[in-house]
């Protein structure tokens, strides 16, 4: 089924009813850059919005090797069998020279993407900062609206541009290996404080050893950091994605997280601040997609661009100058003219 032939209100109807068929497309029409289906996913997301917002939002973030994939198939699986509906929503980082993206994680998850209760959606971060795709945001409401009940979100990798998904989801979980006393050194303090928990992967083996210390070297260090909410201190907790250890544990803990923030009403401020991020990040990429759109400014940036190159024009002056010609040739009838340039 194509998605320029699909009616928005069928689609959401279909996504409600749990169609497994429908919800890929529904996500595929929500990430499209055509105009035509940009206008269709705003009456689907519309539709879907009244049954969204049930699951358990769970960001996933960790550090290079820590074995992202394997632990979102363990701990994924492990919640399907126990009845739950697990959508995992997989960001692949794209070329910075092709834009192109491997996908592979559906690959790498093949138990997960098998399992009846499962659905594995991975999606490009094109050009899009925080590790994320550009459509996450919509494409957990359409999960939700299809009945999953926990949401994970993967992102990239973990550093200073990698936490934008902590302004999404209700629990953020790092993932960190065993060895803490060389990895704390690496770790950007912004994410430690970002997390709500932390798992130390790989404790199986001769591992094993090493990540219980890690796990008191981390909580030590959590020790030293202002918590994201009064409720909650952040808890840390080793697993074994491999052998499966662990990770009952791990689940206790991020449900007494959500639990926590529901009581202390943590829960419904994050709902509500969630939005008006949602709200702003729209506004910014539409204002920014109307002004490059602009044939004025399209004009005047070759111009800009060229003085700027050769040296010749402070870069601060040049976006002042585009943007007070975007506004002037934007503003209503009768209303004050743009400021000037400094």
């Amino acid at each position: 089924m194509e998605v320029k032939r699909v009616d928005p209100e069928q689609l959401a109807a279909g996504v409600r009813a749990g169609d497994p068929t429908l919800l890929p497309l529904a996500i595929t029409m929500v990430e499209s850059q055509l105009e035509e289906h940009q206008v269709a996913a705003q009456e689907l997301l519309r539709a879907v919005l009244p049954a969204a917002g049930g699951a358990h939002r769970i960001g996933v973030s960790g550090v290079p090797g820590v074995g992202k994939s394997t632990f979102l198939e363990s701990f994924g699986t492990m919640l399907a069998d126990r009845g739950h509906r697990v959508a995992v929503l997989a960001v692949d980082p794209s070329s910075r020279v092709s834009g192109g993206s491997i996908l592979g994680d559906k690959a790498r998850m093949t138990r997960l993407a098998q399992h009846p209760r499962a659905f594995i959606r991975p999606s490009p971060s094109g050009a899009t900062l925080g590790g994320v795709a550009r459509r996450t945001r919509e494409s957990m409401l359409l999960c939700e609206a299809a009945g999953y009940d926990v949401v994970l979100v993967e992102t990239v990798g973990v550093g200073q541009s990698e936490t934008e998904v902590a302004g999404m989801v209700d629990s953020f979980l790092l993932l960190l290996l065993p060895g803490a006393g060389d990895e704390l050194q690496g770790i950007k303090k912004g994410i430690l404080e970002l997390a709500d928990v932390v798992a130390v992967n790989k404790a199986d083996g001769d591992h094993l050893p090493r990540a219980r210390r890690a796990v008191g070297d981390y909580g030590a260090a959590l020790r030293y950091l202002r918590p994201r909410a009064e409720c909650w201190n952040p808890q840390v907790v080793a697993v074994s994605a491999r052998e499966g250890e662990g990770l009952e544990e791990l689940w206790k803990l991020l449900q007494e997280h959500r639990e926590a923030l529901v009581a202390a009403g943590e829960f419904d401020r994050r709902r509500r601040q969630q939005r008006a991020e949602w709200l702003w990040h729209e506004v910014d990429a539409l204002l920014l997609s109307a002004f490059r759109a602009d044939p004025a400014v399209q004009q005047a940036l070759l111009r800009s661009e060229a003085e700027v190159l050769a040296g010749r024009l402070p870069a601060t002056q040049a976006a002042h100058a585009l943007l007070a010609e975007f506004m002037q040739r934007n503003q209503a009838p009768g209303s004050s003219p743009a400021p000037p340039s400094p």
